[in-house]
């Protein structure tokens, strides 16, 4: 009897398991599609009641229509006829005119079928959040460590935050939309509660559990938040304490299929609404879902919708990536647009790039990264205060560095800022890959700024085939053993790219020596000292 109750169990077993096999080999394999549509119903849509008036006195400060074909909302009756044909809806953006829709590939021949599809192109998926995770935690009941103190002055200093301060200069006026994971302790955490006692957080979305909450989840937003406008008592963390924020939670913050870029998307036509001035970006998608040619400023869908959120008036900044020191090494889409001020990071303690920060060019040789800033940083926590690496931080202290500048002078326009920022930072117009044209300095916007024709640090000296390069030794003793002085020098061939660059610390005056023979018709070398630069063609 055992037996026999023995074999028709293990009958039931076998036919449970080919029955069990047999349904999941029948069952349609679902994919998520973007279909983009052919025209557009602009019936009843009225700018003025959708629009937030920041983003009107945007559109109207940057020439831009009040009402453009790309703001007119998706035909409703095409999203209704789309609905009843596939699985499911997701997002839908009215800029590119599309629905993002879960469907088997019969719904989707389906679809193709229908007069007022143009196209459908799937999803490819991963994540990549632009941030190393922080060392250590202090918390709010006991003082930083001197070493923390000083490092959350020099983030801030580096940039000249003091100018900004003294002119107050706080960011006030400008908004912020900061797209990431989630922000997690913002709603109490002491370093935002003159944000939120001042009303300063305007809007919140969750783009992933479609609500308004976002203080829960990943704790990524909270730090970069922080570093625009975080507070540690009296002392700041970033520099635009008193600029208005839109968080949008884009990022699960643990792998999330497909919906990443969509988010993103979708998050920039919520901030255009809602009178963003400035998207801070600290996310980045590349291998897995890229190749390092596809970063070419037109390919990635997220890199389009940079570029559109560009052409409404807001400044787009976003981190260049944390792969410089993987396979990957370059940086990633948007911070591959070319309307996007792409940020790299640079080391507190050596003052030049640090290890792991994005390199450029982009795929089709655009210069990228932009600017720099300190790609390690004291930010705010669940509970206090941690130490944070990535671009992830260089990107948000550039971003309240940014509202500063505009707040400044309010009459530009978002690519005005943009080459201004460019322009002030502190190693241009000498440019290289690791550190675009250096770290962003105040005093180009507070009117501070030294106006004397910048004195030559150095000469070139050519003796027979020998270019050699001098410092100047009245300006500069060179004896001291903990003086940290750099000396920037690139090779540009006849094309306009760069093929080398390099970073030399300056321990003696005669600093380089090249054989002009090796190089002759190759292009120019360009040399960067103490803020003075100069080239010399081969």
């Amino acid at each position: 009897m055992t037996i026999y109750l023995s074999k028709v169990l293990l009958l039931i077993v076998l036919l449970l398991a080919l029955s069990r096999g047999n349904i999941i080999a029948q069952t349609p394999v679902l994919q998520k599609y973007w279909v983009f549509l052919k025209d557009k119903d602009i019936s009843g849509f009225n700018p003025y009641t959708y629009f937030d008036i920041k983003a009107i006195e945007r559109r109207l400060k940057s020439n831009y229509p009040i009402s453009h074909p790309s703001d007119w909302p998706v035909n409703p009756e095409y999203l209704t006829s789309i609905k009843k044909a596939v699985t499911a809806v997701s997002q839908h953006s009215r800029w590119f005119n599309c629905v993002a829709v879960y469907a088997t590939e019969k719904e989707i021949e389906e679809i193709n079928g229908y007069g007022f599809v143009v196209s459908t192109t799937p999803f490819s998926s991963t994540k990549n959040i632009l941030s190393l995770s922080g060392r250590r935690m202090v918390s709010e009941t006991i003082e930083l460590s001197e070493e923390d103190e000083e490092l959350l002055v020099k983030q801030t200093e580096r940039m000249q935050g003091n100018l900004f301060l003294e002119q107050n200069l706080n960011g006030h006026g400008i908004r912020v939309a900061i797209f990431d994971a989630g922000f997690a302790g913002v709603d109490m955490n002491m370093a935002f509660d003159h944000l939120r006692r001042n009303g300063r957080i305007v809007k919140t979305w969750d783009f992933l559990k479609k609500k308004e909450f976002v203080y829960k989840h990943d704790m990524h937003g909270t730090m970069v938040l922080s570093c625009i406008a975080g507070k540690v008592g009296n002392k700041r963390i970033g520099m635009a304490t008193e600029a208005e924020f839109l968080l949008a939670r884009t990022e699960s913050g643990l792998f999330e299929p497909f919906s990443e870029e969509e988010n993103w998307l979708a998050a920039s036509e919520w901030a255009d609404k809602n009178g963003a001035d400035i998207i801070n970006s600290s996310l980045g998608y590349t291998n897995n879902r890229y190749f390092p040619a596809d970063m070419d400023g037109r390919t990635s869908l997220v890199t389009r919708a940079a570029n559109m959120a560009a052409a409404k008036g807001m400044l787009v900044l976003n981190a260049a990536g944390n792969d410089g020191d993987i396979e990957w090494k370059h940086l990633g889409a948007p911070a591959d647009a070319d309307s996007v001020l792409s940020i790299g990071g640079i080391s507190e303690l050596t003052e030049y790039h640090i290890y792991f920060s994005s390199y450029g060019p982009t795929a089709d040789k655009r210069r990228k990264p932009n600017v720099c800033a300190y790609g390690y940083a004291v930010v705010a926590g669940k509970e206090g205060t941690e130490v944070g690496y990535g671009t992830s931080f260089s990107t948000p202290l550039v971003s309240g560095f940014a509202a500063c500048a505009w707040q400044s002078n309010k009459s530009l326009s978002n690519m005005e800022l943009f080459k201004k920022i460019e322009a002030s930072a502190d190693l241009y117009p000498y440019y290289d890959y690791a550190h675009g044209y250096g770290v962003p300095q105040a005093s180009h916007f507070t009117g501070t700024q030294e106006q004397e024709k910048i004195k030559p640090t150095f000469k070139i000296v050519i003796e027979g085939n020998a270019l050699n390069v001098v410092i100047d030794k009245e300006q500069f003793d060179l004896s001291e053993e903990d003086s940290k002085v750099y000396f920037y020098y690139h090779f540009e061939n006849n094309e306009g790219y760069l093929d080398k660059y390099f970073v030399l610390s300056v321990e003696q005056h005669d600093v380089l020596s090249l054989n002009i023979a090796e190089y002759k018709g190759l292009g120019k070398v360009t040399m960067h000292f103490a803020g003075f630069t100069e080239s010399y063609k081969f």
